[in-house]
């Protein structure tokens, strides 16, 4: 896969599709790396029109990684989080946004569709306000506002998220499946061996649980964008498992009702990963928002 150097970082990413079509741009969440889109996925958005671009963020995979700035105090950020105090990081979102659009200047992209899940969604949701001119249409998907009054995650999917970080191949995996069956969509297929597949390509691309750690305390560290998603003007569409764990329901309804004209799509049974009984669904609703801008 190629990569080229934006805001001063190697950032890898790969194409599909003809680059005469819409562009549109996926950003992955926390700790993923690009192949959490999956190839089928994209090739289904590129034969809809689309000049689809995944990409690795800053600290995962192939993408440069920020280890002068060691493994930051989760627990500390945290705690600082939950009593609305500020938050030490070597970096925030809005360099993250920083990132992707180095990634649309370094690709001759000057507006790009932009979608985002989880972690991505709160990047997206940050080059529209940080670059609202480099964006035709934005989609949140599985994501948040970042407002503290949110419901949090639920035990089971937080104690997942803060677990130890695995130590070889055979637990990376491992890890990969217990996290998925926790935080996945109850109410669709989960396909163990395809995890199970995606999860030791991700460890032989670039295993680096220090980087997942310094995204996690970006997060906390960047805090709420409800009151700046409140001045974006633009096509926006908003999709959210009904049985999120991880990012619960209302953290969806918040994001959607934050951003003017905003389409929400909830799906009952949809939890915090993207079933592929529900792509075609996907794919045809991003379309329909791209096809207007």
């Amino acid at each position: 896969m190629p990569n080229l150097t934006a805001n001063g970082i190697t950032i890898e990413y790969e194409e599909f599709g003809d680059r005469s079509g819409r562009p549109l741009l996926l950003i992955m969440g926390l700790g993923a790396q690009m192949i959490l889109w999956p190839e089928e996925f994209c090739e289904q958005l590129a034969a809809r029109g689309h000049r689809v671009v995944r990409f690795d963020n800053r600290d995962v995979g192939k993408s440069s990684w920020f280890d002068q700035f060691g493994v930051p105090d989760v627990v500390a950020a945290v705690g600082a989080s939950l009593a609305r105090q500020p938050v030490k990081a070597p970096y925030l979102l809005r360099d993250m946004a920083a990132d992707a659009v180095g990634l649309l200047d370094g690709l001759g992209i000057d507006r790009a569709h932009v979608v985002g899940a989880s972690m991505g969604g709160m990047i997206a949701q940050s080059v529209a306000i940080e670059f609202p001119s480099r964006v035709r249409t934005l989609t949140s998907i599985m994501s948040t506002t970042g407002n503290p009054d949110l419901p949090p995650a639920n035990p089971e999917a937080m104690g997942v998220l803060l677990a130890p970080p695995p130590t070889t191949r055979d637990e990376a995996i491992e890890r990969s499946v217990s996290v998925f069956r926790t935080i996945g969509s109850p109410g669709f297929p989960f396909d163990e061996t395809e995890m199970r597949e995606r999860a030791a390509r991700g460890f032989d691309r670039g295993f680096n649980p220090a980087g997942t750690v310094r995204q996690l305390v970006a997060i906390l560290a960047s805090g709420s964008r409800k009151e700046a998603l409140k001045a974006l003007r633009l096509p926006a569409l908003v999709i959210h498992g009904k049985d999120d764990p991880l990012v619960p329901f209302p953290a969806g309804e918040d994001t959607a009702a934050a951003i003017p004209g905003a389409e929400l799509m909830a799906i009952e049974g949809m939890g915090h990963d993207l079933p592929r009984p529900l792509w075609p669904r996907f794919v045809g609703a991003i379309s329909a928002l791209t096809g207007r801008a």
